[in-house]
Order: structure tokens, then C-alpha cells, then sequence
């Protein structure tokens, strides 16, 4: 509103002077005027750094979707955790086992199902420039962001390892020299109250600084009703606070960024609801309630997070180089515990429910202790001439220990087993890319990087929670597996006209190997070795209707060799990795934004994605009671070749809607969003209970804006899951029918603040 206000009087100022110098004069004012409202009605520049640079998405040879403004402020509000980003763009989905922690990434249908704290995953999380590996620590939650990128496809040369599905990065906002702050507060459904704000600006001529805080309550509201262990509100709360406190130091051709963040998050796991799904369908059962559980181990569940991390990124300007150096460490310490049956009893239990409980099963995972260590050190050339480059090396360093625990339910909950994992990971690589101009049309850009993985590992049981097995308390494996990969790339660049670039892609990544130790169940630690692949791109990227339309489209096609898959539960609470020897995958998509009235704006998505597993003979362990559709080898194991990937929707596709108008001395806003997921299923075979449905939530936000005394006011109202479907969207299969949904309705109201 500010912006605008001192826009129209400029135009007035303008105005008045032009009057005074004949009627040729004016007709240039009325000109300059029309323009002006044209820009006005024009879509954003959108600046993105998928090239570690800044560049114009609708220039970069990439297929990336971006989040930024009023469609990021919509999407993460009424608390949400990192999942608000499930089906947001397209080829994106995210899911959890944990609920708050642990989020897992899936692009184009290349993801992991691993619960483990250890899980490797092909789509790696960027924040501010540093890599976040361990899955906890892409949890930390989202708060004064100012962009997220999803970047699709390999992305293996300027990024690394553990990119062969893409990258999700997130770019908070940064100090400047300009005071300006905001703050945000909103209560919702079940009491819900959330908090964040920043505030930054000019120390001295050269320092600034920005610091950042998030605060999110939710009492426990979940009654537990089963027999003998009746108590309310004892799940489903939590209180997550976080942080960022940035230095920026600039003086002539040099900058230095120190950026520390902090989470704690001290609440309860997921909620699991035994034997969730009517038997032979993916129904939810009849008698179910989102805030009633029937657990002989609720009293025990908790999920406490602590995590904080310390960057420093200095970078030198050459006039004809810039120099980066990117230094890193980041720690998380974790203990998650919870009723993993979901139910009570067993069968030799008084009783048992709802529904036949195998056994009882209660366990906890623990990260102790954990560090990570990155440095990243880049040279970029700033030429004026037809050749630029990038040059690089990379460092990572990680120290994990895990522990798990399990716990004897129907004994109170003594611990009866316990076991414990070390991982110490030392990756490095040297890297290049190079950009050139063949024409005023025509630009090509060529990648390659060298990356070296090595990993150390010794897994120790010390306690032997199912002695029946015959395996003894003490078992201790060792594994080291290592690697070396040359990833590269090749793309082009063609500027058909001023609104309309073509572009193609072609790229090698990797993830390097991979180990599943959780051994607390199981006797033996699996090894996955390196998969890569081999992807295929080519795309358009227009501005239509005179700015006011944006269309981009990309179509793709790849293939994995050794992809790393996880074969979770089937017979047992244990984990599997196992190599397929090709997957196949083929998609499209498509990004649109509008400009349909200088009030109305609309953006539409869809992406389809097509995976195919192509390893003759491999099968999986099924589940234990639910009704598998895969067909079946002759040592009764589910045969998964020629399946898609699990949690691999091949339709996604979202919607928004912006409202805006001019009212009194302020702006009405109205704004929606709707996503849609297809059905996915959630492991490797495919069973009828484990099939998740199709998926379709919408949300919507409305309000007012104005501003007073040089400040920003917003009041708002919205709603999250807005028709309130509940979908099954995550299954546990080893022992009954458990399962977990999706959030209910959230409802709230928020005041914002924005002062400068």
C-alpha cells in the first residue's frame, strides 16, 4: 500500500509539471502513464540462485518452480510444519513418519521410504547455501523466508551428491541497511497459538543485522480410551520455538554473512491408529475419531528436537572474479518414542484393540550426538564477453550416533532392548561449470564435477528385545563402503524472441551408497551401493499477454541404475536396502501464472510423472495381515518388478486465486489455494490397504490491509483443509493394519505488522 500510495503521487507530481508545457508535453506524460499501469499489471521478475548465481528464472535452463510472497505467507500459515510444501509445485510431494520431524522429499517420484535416522535420500535440502543431510535436519522449521526453489532433475555438478532427484533450497531473508521489521500472531483450532517475527537494519555503515524468532504452541488434545489406560489430552501438541540471529558486514568489494539458528521442539509423535483401514479396502474405519486413540503406551510418547547451526559465507569481488567461501557446521540431538502398534493389548493380553493387535510394539530412535562440518570454497569469473565460469571445491564431514530403543508394553514399559549405530562420513569433491554465448540467441552451459564418498560405520546390540529368535543380546557389525562418481551436464539456452526462451537439458548424478544398520530387530546391516542416473529435459519458458500470463513447460524422461530402495516392515519392525537394476520414470510439467484483472491473479500447475521399476526377480517382504495385490514368488515374497515408486502420485496439480480491492483507506484480500494429489502407494509391493487415496485440500485467507504512521497492518482470517477430508496417507505393515491421516480442518485468525 505504501509502495502504491507514493507511485500515484509521483504520477500526480508528474502530471502537474508536464501541464504547463503544451499539449505535446502531455500526450508524453499520458504515455509514460499508460506504461507505468502496464508495469503495474505485469507479473514479477522472479530472481532465483539455481545456478548458484543470480539469474532470471525465466532464463535459466532448469526446471525449477519457485515460492515466494503471498502464495508462501498462504501456504505455511496455521502452524505448519516444513509438509505444507506437499504438492505445492509440481513433481514435489513430502511426507512423514514422524509428524513435525523427519520430512521426506520426493521429485518426480524419486524419493525414500526409510524411517531410519541414518536414511539416505536422492532429493537433498539446501538452506542458505549449506546442505542439511541428516532428515532431521530438514525439519527446522519455515519463518522469515524470503524464497524456496525446487529445482527438478540431477543436479549433481554445482550441488553434488545425493542430488539425483533434485533439491529443495530455501533462502531466508537477509540484513540490510534499511531498518524494517515485521510480527505476526494467530490462535486457531485446538487453541492453537502461533508467533513469528524479525527485525533487522543499518549498526554501522557497514554492519547489519536481521534477527528472526518462531514460536508455535498446540496443547495436546488426543484422548486415549483404551482400557485401563483412559486419559485426556495426553497427544497431538507440541511447543516448536526457533531462531536466526545474521551479521551482514559490506565494505567495498567485500561481504561476510554470519548466520546462527536454533530449534527446539519439545512434543509428540505422529499419531499411529491401529488396524486403521477396513479390511481389503483403504477405507478409514467407521468408529474412527481424530482425537481418540486406544494406546497402552500414550502416556510415554514424546519428540524433543534440538538442533543449532553456524555459517559464515565471506565473498571477495575481483572486478573480473568473486571469490565465495562458504563454512559450515550444523548439530541435532533427537529422542522420538511413541506406540508404534498403535493399539493395545495382544492376543494373549486380558484384551486387545481395536481391531487384532500381533504384538505389542513401543520403540524409540535417539541421535545423541551429531556434527556436521562443510566448507565450500567457488571461483566465478565476471566477464562482459561470451565466456564465464565457475570453478570449486567441497568438503563435508559427518560424526552420526543413533540409538534405538524398545520397550516391553505390556510389562509397564521396562526397556528390553536397546542398540546402537556410528556413522562417520568424509565426502569431498572438485567441481566446474562454464558458460558460453554462441549467439545473441543461442547459450550453452557445460558441467562436470568429481565426488568422493567414504563411510564408516560399526552397529552394536546390547539388548535383544525378541530372544525367541535365537539371536544373542551382543551383536556388533561393521561396514565401510565407498565410492567415486564424475557427475556433468549439459544444457542450452535459446531466446526465440524477447518473451519466449526454449531449453534443453541433458545430466549424470548420484547418491553415493548407503547403509541400513537398525539392527535392533534384525541381525543383519545392508548395504546399498551407488545409484546414478541419466536424465533427459527440454522446456519452454514464455511471459504472454504483454507480461500479464506466464507459461512454462518442461517434459522429461530418465533412467536409474541401482536405485537405492528401502524395503520397510514386510515381516518384521526392520529395514532393508536393496538395489533395483533400472527404473524407468517419464512426466511433465507445467507452471502458469496470470494476470487476469488488475485485481484478479491466478496461478495453475500439473505435473505427471510415470515410474516403472524394471528388475526382473526382485521382491519384497509383504505385510503381515493386509491384502496384497502384487503377485507373489515361489518363497511367497511380493515381486515389485514393473511397479511405480512408492509415495509416487503420477497427477499433481495446485490452484490459487487472489482477490484484492481498494476499500476505504486500505486493501480488502481474498485468497485460495487448492492441491490434488493422485493415489500413491505407500511401500514397494502394493496392498489394498496400504493404497493411499487421492488427496484434494484446499485452503482459503482473507482480510484487511492498510497502512498508519509508516507502518503496515494486516487482520485475517483462514482456513486449512478447508472441507475437511481425511485421507489415509502413511501406513506401518509389520505387524496390523496401522496407519496414519492427514491433518483435520484448521481454522484461525492473524494480526501482522510490518514496519519499516
Amino acid at each position: 500500500m505504501k509502495a502504491m500510495k507514493q507511485s500515484t503521487l509521483a504520477v500526480l507530481i508528474n502530471a502537474a509539471l508536464f501541464s504547463a508545457v503544451g499539449l505535446s508535453a502531455n500526450a508524453i506524460a499520458a504515455e509514460q502513464a499508460d506504461e507505468n499501469k502496464a508495469k503495474n499489471s505485469q507479473l514479477e521478475v522472479i530472481q532465483i540462485t539455481a545456478r548458484k548465481r543470480v539469474e532470471n528464472a525465466q532464463e535459466v535452463p532448469v526446471s525449477v518452480s519457485a515460492l515466494q510472497g503471498d502464495n508462501l505467507d498462504a501456504y505455511s500459515s496455521a502452524g505448519m510444519d516444513i509438509r505444507f510444501m506437499n504438492a505445492k509445485i509440481p513433481s514435489l510431494t513430502v511426507e512423514s513418519s514422524f509428524g513435525r520431524t523427519f520430512p521426506r522429499f520426493y521429485v518426480r517420484g524419486l524419493g525414500n521410504t526409510d524411517f531410519d535416522l541414518n536414511a539416505s535420500q536422492p532429493v537433498s535440502l539446501v538452506v542458505d547455501d549449506v546442505v542439511q543431510e541428516n532428515p532431521i535436519l530438514k525439519g527446522f522449521p519455515v519463518f522469515d523466508i524470503e524464497r524456496i526453489e525446487v529445482l527438478r532433475g540431477p543436479q549433481g555438478t554445482l550441488f553434488g551428491r545425493n542430488t539425483p532427484a533434485g533439491l529443495v533450497k530455501f533462502d531466508s531473508v537477509k540484513p540490510s541497511q534499511d531498518f524494517d521489521g515485521y510480527g505476526a500472531v494467530s490462535y486457531g483450532s485446538r487453541g492453537a497459538v502461533d508467533f513469528e517475527g524479525a527485525v533487522g537494519g543499518g549498526l554501522s555503515d557497514n554492519v547489519s543485522a536481521r534477527f528472526s524468532a518462531l514460536v508455535q504452541n498446540k496443547g495436546d488434545f488426543i484422548d486415549n480410551r483404551a482400557p485401563g489406560f483412559e486419559e485426556k489430552d495426553v497427544l497431538g501438541g507440541y511447543t516448536e520455538k526457533a531462531a536466526r540471529l545474521q551479521f551482514l558486514y559490506k565494505k567495498d568489494d567485500l561481504s561476510a554473512l554470519l548466520n546462527y539458528h536454533v530449534r527446539d521442539l519439545d512434543g509428540k509423535p505422529i499419531v499411529f491408529n491401529a488396524n486403521l483401514m477396513d479390511k481389503g479396502t483403504n477405507n478409514i474405519r467407521k468408529d474412527f475419531k481424530n482425537d481418540v486413540v486406544f494406546h497402552d503406551a500414550a502416556k510415554d510418547a514424546t519428540q524433543q528436537v534440538e538442533s543449532q547451526g553456524v555459517s559464515l559465507k565471506v565473498e571477495y569481488d575481483f572486478d573480473t572474479h568473486t571469490l565465495t567461501s562458504i563454512s559450515a557446521w550444523d548439530s541435532v540431538e533427537i529422542f522420538s518414542r511413541g506406540d508404534v502398534d498403535g493399539g493395545f493389548g495382544a492376543p494373549w493380553a486380558p484384551a486387545m484393540g481395536p481391531g487384532v493387535i500381533g504384538f505389542a510394539a513401543e520403540s524409540a530412535d535417539a541421535i545423541p550426538d551429531h556434527d556436521q562440518i562443510t566448507q565450500e570454497l567457488r571461483l566465478s569469473s565476471n566477464f562482459n564477453g561470451d565466456f564465464n565460469y565457475q570453478v570449486g571445491a567441497f568438503y563435508f564431514d559427518e560424526d552420526l550416533t543413533i540409538e534405538s530403543f524398545s520397550y516391553d508394553t505390556l510389562a509397564g514399559g521396562v526397556q528390553n532392548g536397546y542398540a546402537k549405530q556410528n556413522q562417520q562420513t568424509t565426502a569431498w569433491a572438485v567441481f566446474g561449470s562454464a558458460d558460453f554465448t554462441v549467439s545473441d540467441e543461442l547459450k550453452i552451459t557445460a558441467g562436470l564435477r568429481y565426488s568422493d564418498d567414504d563411510k564408516d560405520f560399526v552397529a552394536e546390540r546390547f539388548s535383544n528385545p525378541t530372544p525367541w529368535n535365537g539371536s544373542p543380546d551382543y551383536l556388533m557389525r561393521t561396514a565401510n563402503p565407498s565410492d567415486s562418481h564424475v557427475s556433468w551436464d549439459l544444457s542450452a539456452a535459446y531466446k526465440y524472441s524477447r518473451d519466449v526462451n526454449f531449453f534443453a537439458r541433458i545430466a549424470n548424478g548420484f547418491r553415493a551408497p548407503s547403509i541400513q544398520g537398525r539392527i535392533l530387530f534384525g541381525d543383519e546391516v545392508t548395504i546399498a551401493k551407488s545409484e546414478t542416473i541419466n536424465s533427459i529435459e527440454a522446456g519452454v519458458k514464455s511471459d504472454v499477454l504483454d507480461g500479464r500470463g506466464r507459461v512454462n513447460a518442461t517434459v522429461f524422461y530418465y533412467q536409474m541404475d541401482d536405485q537405492q530402495l528401502t524395503a520397510v516392515g514386510g515381516d518384521a519392525n526392520f529395514n532393508r536396502l536393496i538395489n533395483a537394476d533400472k527404473t524407468n520414470g517419464y512426466g511433465f510439467e507445467l507452471d502458469t501464472e496470470w494476470v487476469l484483472t488488475d485485481e484478479l491473479l491466478a496461478t495453475f500447475n500439473v505435473s505427471y510423472n510415470h515410474t516403472e521399476l524394471d528388475s526382473a526377480g526382485l521382491a519384497v517382504a509383504a505385510c503381515a495381515q493386509c491384502t496384497v495385490t502384487s503377485p507373489r514368488n515361489a518363497d511367497g515374497l511380493a515381486i515389485i518388478d514393473g511397479t511405480s515408486l512408492p509415495h509416487a502420485p503420477e497427477w499433481i496439480a495446485n490452484f490459487t486465486l487472489r482477490y484484492t480491492k481498494e476499500l476505504e483507506n486500505g486493501e480488502f484480500f481474498a485468497y485460495t489455494d487448492w492441491s490434488y494429489r493422485s493415489e500413491i502407494d505407500f511401500f514397494l509391493y502394493r496392498a489394498k490397504e496400504f493404497t493411499g487415496e487421492a488427496l484434494f485440500e484446499g485452503g482459503v485467507r482473507a482480510g484487511y490491509a492498510w497502512t498508519q504512521d509508516d507502518n503496515e497492518y494486516e487482520v485475517s482470517a483462514f482456513v486449512r483443509n478447508l472441507t475437511d477430508e481425511q485421507v489415509i496417507i502413511g501406513g506401518v505393515d509389520f505387524n496390523n493394519n496401522t496407519g496414519m491421516v492427514n491433518e483435520e480442518r484448521f481454522i484461525g485468525a492473524e494480526f501482522k505488522i510490518k514496519f519499516f
